[in-house]
């Protein structure tokens, strides 16, 4: 026999904020739980086992620090808060929610939103080097800059460091028009992109021409020294293995330095091994430095972006048998 269960939300943005764009929300809910969801006005109607029910309701007060303040809830929070029921870690998942780590420009909330993201930021600062492994979207790079300028604003350190290794994909920098600087440019966008979220543009500059930001191909952090500075190494699946032995030991005193890359997205010729993959076989038991691996449950961006990473990954899993 059927039961139906409603559940009256205080507000419309608080009925909007839990529906989702085009009610894809409830869609999500209904796919996870196997239960019928309708919003009508401002409540949601459940209908469905008492099994199903029970559970879509667990799931719909478990997003209640999101919902009951009208903010966004995104597919990947849901995920997480299923995660969080299916493996008795609600606890966690409130100390998710209600950390935020910083907020944007625009004063919008930035927080970890799955548990091994969580585990990330909490690694980048309570360690000295950091590696993070994943595929694209799971928030490596962004995550690492917006906690590097955040300590940066604080004062805990004088310098940010982005630098990721100029690996042409597909194309030559010769061809690219400009100076050094330009031809370098496209290859940081992401980490230029992850600055914009956090500092007005016409500030980086200023940090930019006094040095307090640094954004530069690798090859500029041979021979140096870096004391005082938070080190984002992006793309590190693109090194080399002397690249990635030459940057790891820049390493100076006061600094901290976070390296990410995606293993299965080298753009190296085919005989080089990557100097990601071989400092995590060398680095994996160093006292002091931490390994966290993202996964396609961690992306973060368009729900389409995990199903293609997933995609990707069945493919080249038949592709070795």
């Amino acid at each position: 026999m059927g039961t139906t269960l409603t559940i009256d939300l205080p507000t419309p943005d608080s009925a909007i904020a839990l529906a989702g764009s085009q009610e894809e929300n409830l869609k999500l809910l209904a796919q996870q739980t196997g239960a019928a969801i309708v919003l009508r006005g401002q409540a949601i109607v459940i209908s469905g086992t008492e099994n199903q029910v029970d559970l879509t309701s667990r799931l719909v007060r478990s997003l209640e620090p999101y919902w009951s303040q009208g903010k966004t809830i995104a597919n990947v929070d849901i995920l997480t808060a299923r995660q969080a029921l299916n493996t008795d870690r609600q606890d966690e998942l409130q100390a998710l929610q209600r950390d935020v780590v910083t907020r944007t420009r625009r004063g919008e909330e930035i927080r970890a939103k799955t548990f091994r993201q969580r585990q990330y930021i909490q690694a980048i600062q309570s360690h000295d080097l950091t590696f993070c492994i994943g595929p694209a979207g799971t928030g490596k790079t962004f995550l690492a800059a917006v906690v590097a300028v955040q300590a940066l604003l604080s004062n805990q350190y004088e310098r940010l460091i982005l630098t990721r290794p100029a690996v042409e994909a597909g194309e030559r920098l010769g061809f690219l028009p400009g100076d050094l600087q330009q031809k370098v440019d496209p290859f940081l966008r992401p980490l230029y992109d992850a600055l914009y979220e956090m500092i007005d543009p016409e500030k980086i500059s200023s940090l930019m021409e006094r040095g307090v930001i640094e954004v530069a191909p690798i090859a500029y952090m041979r021979g140096r020294t870096l004391n005082n500075a938070f080190v984002i190494l992006d793309e590190a699946q693109n090194t080399t293995p002397a690249q990635m032995k030459m940057v790891l030991t820049r390493l100076g005193f006061r600094s901290r330095m976070v390296v990410t890359g995606d293993v299965t997205q080298t753009d190296l010729p085919v005989n080089q091994i990557s100097g990601l993959a071989i400092a995590q076989k060398i680095l994996r038991n160093v006292e002091g430095v931490a390994f966290c691996q993202l996964s396609k449950a961690d992306v973060v961006r368009h729900p389409l972006v995990q199903r293609i990473v997933a995609a990707y990954e069945d493919y080249e899993k038949s592709s070795v048998k």
